[in-house]
């Protein structure tokens, strides 16, 4: 008779639902939510082992700068009429321009195109009125004021994976000994 780890899986079940629902709503309020690209590969994975359990989360590579942000190359570089300004990530263990920000500019522009398209953001021409169409100018424009001020962090998913982490040893215990109760009153029964 092998001792079954019910209880300990479905308080790591409880946990990876609760990380993921929260970071989930996170990234809608903070209107991080365009595509749902990342929204929805929000995910974990839990397995109990005979010895051991394994547990991880998992997102789109690009999840861990909206969470932790990214310093900015060169905040003194942006544009004069930007609405953000200023160093946005200046803790950030990120950096455009270092190598650890993964990606192409050409990809980083293209992305920031198809944002600008979503929420139809253009241009204005000289009496006011929007360009139809010019997503690629406002990309690039939008794109060299992030690249030199950074992203600003979001802490979509730490926040909610620290608060719940916080318990995640008393309700492991608890679960744990509600298992190894289990087991003994199994043993207990089967003699």
């Amino acid at each position: 008779m092998r001792l079954e780890k019910e209880n300990v899986q479905k308080e790591l079940t409880r946990f990876g639902k609760y990380v993921v629902q929260q970071s989930r709503s996170n990234l809608s309020k903070k209107d991080k939510n365009v595509s749902s690209k990342l929204y929805n590969s929000i995910g974990y994975e839990s397995k109990a082992n005979p010895n051991s359990f394994e547990f991880s989360f998992k997102m789109e590579d690009y999840g861990k700068f909206q969470d932790k942000g990214v310093k900015g190359k060169d905040p003194s570089k942006v544009s004069k009429n930007a609405k953000i300004k200023g160093q946005q990530a200046p803790q950030s263990d990120y950096k455009f321009g270092s190598g650890n920000f993964s990606g192409t500019w050409g990809s980083f522009v293209g992305s920031i195109q198809n944002w600008a398209k979503k929420k139809n953001i253009r241009l204005r021409d000289e009496k006011g009125k929007y360009k139809k169409g010019d997503y690629k100018t406002i990309a690039q424009i939008i794109a060299g004021n992030i690249y030199n001020r950074g992203i600003k962090p979001s802490l979509f998913f730490t926040r909610p994976f620290n608060l719940a982490f916080e318990k995640l040893p008393d309700d492991l215990i608890k679960a744990y000994g509600d298992d190894l109760d289990n087991f003994l009153n199994n043993i207990l029964n089967d003699n």
